[in-house]
């Protein structure tokens, strides 16, 4: 199986119309104008397998990983598709109380080298609470990979493997413009199903 490159990855998100504009309220909490609904790629197993390999293929080489971990809900499906390519186990974390937990007996082994996989990062808040959450379990955080960086500052500081970076602007509460003009906002993110 070929890598993809960065413009069939921008492609398949273009047809699969993940792309989206209006006003979104990000889970991080800022606002953008654009949105990225990676589920509506992830809706092809075909083209999931594809992507998780290349994220897998661009991966360092000798980089030794023993467990995948993912936040829920976005990371899910990349995450596991990311475990199948390496050919290792997969966990993921829930909010509890508005805490990532691990729950369903999910376990770090002490030790255990550990690749987070998200599908969208635009902060990293979510990332950065489930390298905190590896990390007191008794895990070591290799790195991160996500099908999208939407550009930023980051919340963790571990190595960081995107698949395609979009500079994406996105702005606090206080200073949008689209809430100034009165555009209905939409929540897409999961966060609100905690």
């Amino acid at each position: 199986m070929t890598q993809l490159t960065d413009k069939e990855i921008l492609a398949a998100l273009q047809d699969a119309q993940a792309i989206r504009s209006g006003h979104f309220v990000l889970t991080s909490g800022r606002h953008s104008g654009q949105y990225v609904q990676c589920a509506r790629v992830l809706e092809d197993p075909a083209l999931t397998t594809r992507l998780a390999q290349t994220a897998v293929e661009r991966l360092p080489g000798g980089l030794d990983i023993d467990l995948v971990a993912a936040p829920a809900v976005g990371g899910l499906i990349i995450g596991f598709a990311v475990a199948q390519a390496l050919g290792v186990k997969f966990i993921f974390s829930e909010r509890e109380h508005g805490a990532m937990v691990l729950r369903r007996a999910f376990e770090v082994p002490p030790g255990a080298r550990v690749l987070v996989v998200e599908d969208v990062v635009t902060t990293g808040g979510s990332v950065g609470e489930v390298v905190d959450l590896v990390t007191s379990s008794g895990g070591t955080v290799v790195g991160v990979v996500s099908l999208i960086d939407r550009g930023g500052e980051k919340k963790f500081n571990t190595p960081y493997w995107p698949l395609l970076r979009l500079e994406v602007e996105s702005w606090e509460p206080d200073s949008c413009g689209l809430c100034a003009d009165g555009v209905p906002v939409y929540s897409p993110g999961s966060r609100r199903l905690s």
